[in-house]
């Protein structure tokens, strides 16, 4: 019988070759490799004992838990989305009623990276441009990729996206009659990843203020990504994008549990305007018929019994150790070396690291192989570039302190300054 060849989607093409992959197979093939990679949580400080105690709750009563164990509805079990936005309506120091946002406006999702797909797919055709940060996050970049959508990147510095460089940059496309085609600015506003810089308040405004004035064929959207808002170790918390919504239908605002509280139990959020809500639900309910109820019983029952802000100080304290751990590494070991520097997060999971142009830290340049034989794995900053836009900087590197311990940190940051130091002498 002759061999036939399975005709793909167009879809499945453009999902092809997401680097992520490529670097966790490196990683699996060397068990002994200090990953500075992977974004993951620590495992030491997992909720194992809050969880029990909520779920010893939720199972203490026979009807909670047979309905914990049932079907849920699309948008979420309405106890946890209730606490959603009783929690970021108080983050932002607003009652609810004060807020004017609604419980019908809150959708939760299987972690914040599907509410992301599904705005995303919503919003755009194949073709369609949603603005960027570069860099961004690189998961993000690969969902768009995945829908067909153009990735364009925009200026930014230690704040964040620079709203002159973003204004201009909509100016391009309107020239080239592309501004029909922008659908969304996409933030991550807080500790952002890759480079762990958070966006101050008056430049959130502004962001909302061009995104509401460069509406001109249909809403402008701001995709707001507050995954990592909870993680701060000493600095002020700043208003989510909200607050500078004044008609409350410009913002979509994408949390997750996965990073305050723990990311097996896949429970992400979102607050979308009014306008996006049954879009997204239909799209939802098409895909997984409501996300997991169970998940979300117990996280409305860690909400309800305060353990998340307990497990919240918990684990502020921990990354607040590895992050100065990751610096002082990195002022000992690396800033000897000639024209490196690094962003000092005051939150979140990474350090963002730029070497001399001369050094490439993609995988077809002269430091990545280096690095694996001494020992140590980063993200390439290449990866984390929108593909069209600003310039690929690839003489950059995320590295990420949540999963390994201070010691292996440093050692770590010794290996990766053996491996810089040989390339440089090899440039």
């Amino acid at each position: 019988m002759a061999d036939r060849q399975t005709v793909l989607s167009q879809r499945a093409a453009w999902a092809e070759g997401q680097p992520i992959s490529g670097l966790m197979a490196r990683a699996l093939a060397n068990p002994h490799l200090i990953s500075l990679a992977a974004g993951f949580v620590d495992q030491q400080t997992l909720p194992a004992e809050l969880t029990h105690e909520a779920l010893e709750s939720l199972f203490g009563d026979g009807v909670g838990a047979r309905a914990a164990l049932q079907y849920g509805t699309t948008p979420g079990y309405p106890p946890l989305r209730e606490a959603i936005l009783a929690e970021c309506c108080a983050d932002d120091g607003l009652s609810v009623a004060a807020s004017g946002l609604s419980l019908d406006r809150v959708v939760v999702t299987a972690g914040s990276n599907q509410l992301l797909h599904l705005v995303s797919d919503s919003l755009c055709d194949p073709g369609d441009i949603v603005l960027c940060a570069a860099p961004t996050y690189l998961v993000y970049l690969g969902t768009l990729q995945n829908i067909g959508a153009r990735a364009i990147g925009v200026a930014c510095d230690a704040e964040g996206i620079v709203p002159e460089a973003l204004e201009e940059r909509l100016r391009q496309l309107q020239a080239a009659g592309l501004l029909p085609r922008v659908k969304a600015i996409y933030v991550v506003s807080y500790f952002d990843n890759p480079r762990g810089v958070t966006m101050p308040a008056a430049r959130r405004g502004e962001i909302v203020e061009l995104a509401r004035r460069w509406s001109l064929h249909g809403t402008l959207y701001v995709i707001e990504d507050a995954a990592y808002r909870q993680l701060r170790y000493g600095s002020a918390d700043v208003p989510s994008m909200h607050r500078f919504d004044e008609g409350g239908e410009q913002i979509v605002l994408a949390g997750t549990f996965s990073k305050n509280y723990s990311p097996g139990v896949r429970v992400g959020w979102g607050i979308l305007p009014s306008r996006l809500v049954a879009p997204v639900c239909n799209q939802k309910g098409n895909i997984d018929f409501g996300s997991p109820n169970f998940s979300q019983h117990l996280m409305a029952e860690v909400l309800q019994k305060g353990l998340l802000q307990l497990h919240v100080a918990r684990i502020r304290a921990a990354y607040r150790q590895k992050r100065d751990a990751m610096v002082e590494a990195a002022r000992r070991l690396l800033a000897p070396l000639p024209d490196v520097r690094w962003i000092e997060p005051e939150g979140g999971l990474y350090v963002w690291l730029e070497l001399p142009e001369s050094i490439d830290t993609g995988p077809s340049g002269n430091l990545l192989d280096r690095a694996l034989a001494e020992g140590v794995l980063y993200v390439p900053g290449e990866y984390c570039s929108p593909g069209e836009g600003e310039p690929v900087r690839r003489s950059t590197m995320r590295l990420s302190f949540g999963v390994q311990s201070c010691e292996k940190i440093q050692l770590g940051i010794e290996a990766l300054a053996r491996a810089i130091r040989s390339a440089l002498d090899a440039a």
